[in-house]
């Protein structure tokens, strides 16, 4: 005789009462420093009734990074995994004999994925249409998205982090600069390369070579300076580099949007053999001009699988202001973008009335939702159509994205899809596990405590209670 679903999942965690935490759980809470009413927690089968853990499920805290899966799962509802972005080139004035008397014109889309390769695939379509010297300016078209007068280092005073990059609708490259670390220990030198390479960035390498073992916390050693010198942006670099250390990347975030695109273009450029007599200014594409290359972006589910497999704030951010440009909104600003998400809640009937949404990526002090609300939020996405693409674009436990590393050597690895969350003060996890008996459950855990970073053990432990029924 088969049982009930709802029977199974109450003698699946008999004698567990579905307001506190499991023994496992609340004992690594204690052993962090952090008091059970700075958590919340929800666990429902995916397909029952009732959650078997709702513990402070109401409340409304900072979910930190999960907050994207709201943001991606109402852009693969409201646009379709096969959305693109498309990238414009257009040309204004005469064209003779490989010359443009006249303006390029770029019109961004708001690809978050336009990265340097993908440019240089666009200048060399431009390239190939028979444009080799360019008599006038660069012209950007970057009206979709709201001027975003945001101070970088607003949120937590790192302006160079790529994270704390605005969203531009001709974001190129995420805005940064990866810089190769080469030590030569018998040389004692040690070398500095950049890609890409802005034509229009002077770097100035005092790095010095230390002793010691490893590399430990090699980047703390180093400092980097941002100096304007005209139209040129001046990196100074400075520190001690540990010579045992074997050749690091470091991601930097430096220039404006157009200086930082004009700077690329010129490096690309020359590469191609072309040349740009001009400057670069803003403005709008004319009536007149005509299109001469369309670059489209990867597609959503793509660009979604980024975002939460490796939790990309500047991604999330340039989706999130693309639900409000898509709702006919232009430029689109976060209030539109925030209408637009609304709308769709409404639609889909989903209540969350305790949702507070800044910029969609959880990079946040603002953003709330209850355990309960995004609980929710995973179960209707459990049914929806788009859930194969939702599923796939988080990490999964022991094996990749934020959870790579996490829960080896256990049975839940390989067996949950886990987005994470982390700000200091903040530690989340939300997402779907399959436990050995076969069942799938939503699970959402919220800390938010001045030891939250204490509190992977806890969170590993819910999981992995879940995953066994214990």
């Amino acid at each position: 005789m088969r049982l009930p679903v709802i029977l199974l999942t109450a003698l699946f965690f008999a004698g567990a009462r579905a307001d506190e935490l499991p023994p496992a759980v609340a004992a690594a809470l204690k052993s962090a420093g952090i008091p059970p009413a700075s958590t919340a927690a929800w666990v429902r089968e995916v397909d029952a009734a009732t959650p078997r853990l709702a513990m402070n499920a109401r409340a409304a805290l900072n979910p930190a990074s999960t907050m994207k899966l709201v943001t991606t799962y109402a852009a693969l509802d409201l646009l379709g995994p096969a959305y693109t972005w498309k990238t414009e080139a257009h040309a204004s004035g005469s064209l003779a004999d490989g010359v443009l008397q006249g303006d390029l014109h770029l019109r961004g889309g708001g690809d978050p994925k336009l990265t340097h390769d993908q440019f240089g695939r666009l200048l060399r379509m431009i390239r190939a249409r028979g444009i080799r010297e360019i008599r006038g300016d660069l012209v950007l078209d970057r009206s979709a998205f709201a001027a975003n007068g945001d101070d970088p280092g607003r949120f937590d005073a790192q302006p160079m982090r790529p994270y704390n990059v605005a969203p531009d609708a001709l974001l190129l490259n995420f805005k940064a600069v990866t810089l190769y670390l080469m030590p030569d220990p018998a040389a004692k030198t040690l070398s500095v390369a950049a890609e890409p390479a802005p034509a229009n960035l002077d770097i100035a390498n005092k790095i010095t070579l230390g002793n010691g073992n490893g590399c430990g916390d090699w980047k703390e050693r180093l400092r980097a300076d941002v100096f304007a010198h005209g139209p040129t942006t001046r990196l100074v670099l400075t520190g001690v580099f540990p010579a045992a250390c074997p050749e690091q990347r470091w991601n930097i975030a430096l220039m404006n949007h157009p200086s930082f695109v004009l700077g690329v273009f010129r490096q690309l450029w020359a590469e191609l053999g072309g040349s740009l007599s001009g400057s670069v200014r803003d403005g709008a594409v004319p009536a007149e001009a005509r299109q001469i290359a369309v670059l489209p972006s990867p597609t959503l589910a793509e660009v979604v699988r980024d975002i939460n497999k490796f939790s990309n704030n500047v991604m999330a951010r340039q989706l999130f202001l693309t639900l409000g440009l898509e709702a006919g909104k232009r430029p689109a600003g976060a209030e539109d973008a925030d209408a637009a998400i609304r709308a769709w809640l409404d639609a889909r009937g989903i209540a969350l009335p305790e949702l507070v949404l800044e910029n969609g990526s959880g990079l946040s002090r603002r953003e709330r939702v209850t355990a309960e609300g995004l609980g929710r939020l995973l179960g209707a996405a459990w049914k929806s159509a788009v859930m194969p693409e939702l599923m796939a674009s988080l990490p999964v436990t022991a094996t990749d994205g934020t959870m790579k590393r996490r829960l080896k050597q256990n049975g839940v690895a390989g067996q949950a899809h886990i987005k994470t969350g982390s700000l200091e003060g903040v530690r989340s996890i939300a997402g779907y596990v399959l436990d050995k008996g076969g069942r799938r459950w939503i699970v959402v855990f919220f800390i938010n405590h001045a030891n939250a970073a204490a509190a992977q053990p806890a969170q590993d432990a819910l999981l992995e209670w879940v995953y066994s029924g214990k």
